[in-house]
This record gives C-alpha cells, sequence and structure tokens, in this order.
C-alpha cells in the first residue's frame, strides 16, 4: 500500500468507520468495469440486437438499475464527477478538456475517491494490462483519467491485474474503449462472433432509415458485444484468482452512446447509461440489497462513488453529493437528476436539464446556435452527420429528423418519457403540461443555487479561440483531404447555419472548414442551406 502521510492527517476524520468491523469479515474489494460511451443497449435492457451473455449474468447475480444516469454527456466531465462525486459544475470541472495546464485544484474537501480509500488501507489501481502477455493485448484496459483539474501525485498505485490478489483490500478500476470511436470500434465486428445484422438493428426515429444508418448503429452493437467479451474475460479472472468471493463489482457507463444527439447532448441518448452491480455471493449483502433484482429508482452515477465507500466501510465525506445507495448509511431516493452540458472542444453551449422519473427538462442558455453546431471531431468521426446534412438540403428528412439540423435551439424544451422515449415532442408550450414545466424549472432554479454553478460565469473567450484552434489542426486537413477524394460533386455534403445582414456567421462556419471559401455568402438574414462544389465555389442557396 502507497499512502502520502501528510494526505492521511487532513484525512482522518472522513474516514469513520460506517458500522463497527466485523473481525470474521475482512473488508470487500471493489471493481469498477467502465464502458467509454456506453447507454444501455444491452441485452438485459432490452436490445435483442445486443447478445451480452456475460453482462446479462452480471445483471442477473445483481441489481440492474434502469434510470442511472450521468452529471454531463461527455468523458472529461463526466469523469471529474463520478471520480469524486461531485457535480462537475460545482468543481468547476464542467467544460470538456479545461484546466489542464492551469493548477485548477479540487475545492477543499472534496477529493480524488482513491485519496478516500488509501488511507483507510486499500491498494488502488486504474488496470492497463489484465494478462501480462503482450499476444493478448485485446484483453487490456486504457488507464483513461481525463479528468478537469490538477492533481499533484500519482492517483492510483497501481495499474497490473497481477497485483491485486496480492494487495488486498483493493479498489480498482478497468476502462473498456470498444464502444468510443477509434480503431476498437472499427474493428469491433472482428472480434465477435455474430455480429449484429443491420436489417433487424432498431434505432430513435430521428435518424433516417438508410443503409449507412443502420450500418452505423449495427457497428455501435458490435462493439458493445465486443466490450461483453472483455467483461467476460474479468470475471473468469476473478473467479481463477480466487477474488469472486471478495470483490463488488460495478459496472457503468461513464455518459451515453457516440452518436449524433448522443454523446455530448444532454438528453436520454447522452445520459442515460447502464448501471449493475454485483454482490459477492459468499458476504452477507447489505441492507436493500438484493441479487436478482431490478432497481427503477433515480440514480446519479456520482451516487457510484458514495456507495463505494460505503462498502467499504466508510463514512461518505460531508460534501459528497452522490448519495449512498444501500446499507445503514443509505439515503433517500432522488426526486430528480440533474445535469449540464458546456464547451465541448471548439462548440460553446451552456445547458442545463433536471428529469423525474417521467420528464425531461431542458434549458438552454445559447438558443441562438444550432442543434449541430460546429465540432470537427464528430464531423470526422460520426458518418451519419454527413449524411444527414446532405439528405436535409435534398428536403429528404421528416419533421423530427430535419430538426437536428434546424439553425436555432429552443430556449426550453420538455419532454414526456413514457409518452416519448425518443424526446421529439417539445412540449414547454403546451399548456396541459404548464404545471410540470413550472414545477422542472423550480426544480431547476433551486439545484443551480445549491450546486453552487461555476458555469453561470462564461470561459475567457481565449480557452474557446484555443480549442478551435487546436481543432482545425487536429482534423482540419484530415477532413479537406477526405472530403476532396469523395469526388467532384459535393466537399462535405452541406451545412446550416444562421445568416446575418452581413452573412458573417455562415462566413465564419465555411472559412473554419477550411473549404477555401471566404466570402459573403448571397442571401437575407434566415436560414441558408448550401453546397460547396469541389471548386470551393458557391452553387447553391435557399
Amino acid at each position: 500500500m502507497h499512502v502520502r502521510p501528510t494526505a492521511i492527517l487532513g484525512l482522518l476524520a472522513c474516514l469513520t468507520p460506517m458500522f463497527p468491523a466485523q473481525a470474521e469479515e475482512p473488508a470487500l474489494n471493489v471493481l469498477w468495469i467502465i464502458g467509454e460511451d456506453l447507454g444501455p443497449e444491452l441485452g438485459c435492457y432490452g436490445t435483442p440486437e445486443a447478445r451480452t451473455p456475460n453482462l446479462d449474468r452480471l445483471a442477473a447475480e445483481g441489481v440492474r438499475f434502469t434510470h442511472a444516469f450521468t452529471a454531463t454527456p461527455v468523458c472529461s466531465t463526466s469523469r471529474s464527477g463520478f471520480m469524486t462525486g461531485m457535480y462537475p459544475v460545482t468543481i468547476g470541472a464542467h467544460n470538456h478538456r479545461s484546466h489542464r495546464a492551469d493548477g485548477h485544484a479540487l475545492p477543499e474537501g472534496v477529493r480524488l475517491l482513491t485519496d478516500w480509500l488509501r488511507p483507510a488501507g486499500y491498494f488502488t489501481a486504474n488496470l492497463r494490462d489484465l494478462t501480462g502477455e503482450a499476444s493478448e493485448r485485446f484483453f487490456r484496459g486504457t488507464g483513461k483519467t481525463d479528468w478537469n483539474f490538477h492533481y499533484d501525485g500519482a492517483p492510483f498505485d497501481g495499474s497490473r491485474w497481477s497485483e491485486l490478489a496480492a494487495h488486498q483490500p483493493f479498489y480498482a478500476q478497468v476502462n473498456f474503449a470498444e464502444t468510443h470511436r477509434g480503431a476498437a470500434w472499427n474493428s469491433a465486428h472482428e472480434r465477435i462472433a455474430t455480429p449484429a445484422d443491420p436489417a433487424r438493428v432498431v434505432f430513435p426515429p430521428y435518424y433516417p432509415d438508410h443503409p449507412l444508418v443502420r450500418a452505423d448503429w449495427a457497428q455501435y452493437l458490435n462493439a458493445v458485444m465486443a466490450l461483453d467479451r472483455k467483461v467476460g474475460f474479468l470475471l473468469d479472472e476473478l473467479e481463477a484468482d480466487g477474488l469472486v468471493e471478495s470483490t463488488v463489482v460495478i459496472f457503468f457507463g461513464d455518459h451515453g452512446r457516440a452518436m449524433v444527439r448522443g454523446k455530448q447532448w444532454p438528453y436520454d441518448s447522452g445520459l442515460h447509461v447502464p448501471l449493475i452491480i454485483r454482490w459477492p455471493a459468499g458476504v452477507t449483502p447489505p441492507e436493500g440489497f438484493e441479487p436478482g433484482t431490478v432497481d427503477e429508482r433515480l440514480v446519479s452515477i456520482l451516487d457510484v462513488a458514495a456507495t463505494t465507500l460505503a462498502f467499504c466501510g466508510l463514512a461518505k465525506p460531508a460534501k459528497m453529493q452522490g448519495r449512498v445507495l444501500f446499507g445503514p448509511a443509505a439515503e433517500p431516493a432522488r426526486r430528480y437528476v440533474f445535469g449540464s452540458r458546456d464547451r465541448g472542444d471548439e462548440t460553446v453551449l451552456s445547458i442545463r436539464t433536471v428529469r423525474d422519473a417521467r420528464y425531461r427538462y431542458l434549458r438552454n442558455a445559447m438558443p441562438e446556435r444550432p442543434f449541430l453546431q460546429l465540432n470537427r471531431y464528430k464531423e470526422w468521426s460520426y458518418p451519419v452527420l454527413g449524411l444527414m446534412r446532405r439528405l436535409y438540403a435534398q428536403g429528404a428528412l421528416d419533421p423530427v429528423q430535419a430538426r437536428l439540423l434546424a439553425p436555432h435551439r429552443p430556449a426550453e424544451e420538455l419532454y414526456d418519457l413514457d409518452a416519448d422515449p425518443y424526446e421529439t415532442r417539445n412540449l414547454a408550450e403546451s399548456g396541459a403540461h404548464a404545471e410540470t414545466l413550472a414545477r422542472l424549472r423550480a426544480a431547476l432554479d433551486d439545484w443551480l443555487e445549491t450546486a453552487d454553478d461555476q458555469g453561470r460565469a462564461p470561459e475567457p473567450p481565449e480557452v474557446a479561440a484555443h480549442w478551435e484552434a487546436r481543432m482545425e489542426q487536429n482534423y482540419g486537413p484530415r477532413l479537406r483531404e477526405r472530403e476532396l477524394a469523395a469526388g467532384p460533386a459535393l466537399l462535405q455534403g452541406t451545412m446550416a447555419g444562421e445568416v446575418t445582414a452581413e452573412s458573417a456567421i455562415l462566413q465564419t462556419r465555411l472559412t473554419g472548414q477550411g473549404l477555401g471559401f471566404d466570402g459573403d455568402i448571397p442571401g437575407a438574414p434566415g436560414v441558408a442551406c448550401f453546397e460547396i462544389a469541389r471548386s470551393a465555389e458557391f452553387t447553391r442557396a435557399v
């Protein structure tokens, strides 16, 4: 065990055991398994084309949560939250990939989960090497951290599975990236016996029924199934190493799926994640924990940190906003879960949201901005995005699908998840829902105050400018090369935005894409849809 003596003195008061130690029951180990960019598209959550026998088994042996939500829909902000048990807006970690070099520290009384566990005798690990065999590189963790604050020192003690058996009790996490777009996603169909059939997949109605959409959705499910293989490998390793009877397993996603209107969008599609907790069979479970059951409580993934401390016999720190889910310190069920979306790379937004068991309310502080505001990562990584721009220009999208290409966002959104699970019918102006709207507005206002939302103060403009330049450097050349290789017709389908009297906004968007056009766009103020020919001349405006 590696413990910094200076850290112990400041933490002793927070490490009071929740209940008297039982000599006959040694401290439990805790293993987090985290799927990147993973919504609840698993077999045990009702997605038949996703064959996930290992996660289904984990759910059958544990508790499966139906209403678990992350605090934000993108990795760095969400991870900053669940590793501290704090809302990202409270600790100033709400902007994606921020505070990497400015010394921004966690507030007084807020610590990483590992810094609460180490003084209590826990070995901590962020696992990369799961096998010790170079030939088994598929069965590896990423070691991802990705936090929006400065951390002084080593946040974990180890990174190898082989260290765990000799260092008990342990808290370990392993991050799997199959469901994050990239090399692992692209090769996922090669890692499973039976890939998903694009003809059979079911996807949200805000996507057109097009072969590209079906193929992309099927590949996401292939990635889910490849991830399930790795979960099965870990469960087998727990058994083989004699750790299964002393280890709590907690599986969850860091936020929703990497799709248009998923990741980085604070709807259910970006915030709703799977959460499964399995208690070791040979140990008496805590009060309220019933293996093999489904739990319909509203849960924030922040609650996983607080509950982990409880499982380890430790009291929740005074400032921690996550709630304990089981045991003698279990807290009341949430009536609401809250979320936020702020700057993501070069895309500047400010959205706050609240959800109860039935309704979701969103408040957009920048309604003048389009739904598909330029984000080069998405332009490069999401093939359905370019398709939808092209189909929109052709008038080939239905009203629900076309709404994603709208030049503005509504200032408020309200959705009835029971009647409209894909959140396509905005009820914010419905008189029949005025009482619900008022209630959720008030709940959100209360939370903004109690959470001390740091996002109410805008980031310095030079931060967004830095990310604009960085994302152009990272993705601009590749985007232009791909566009030119597409042939003489269109470079990147179509783009849409707001036209001012001077056409400044569209001009900026075109120049930002680097398509070689830097003149005014013809047309009056309003909405323009346009195509850029290979010669970079403007060919069509509406």
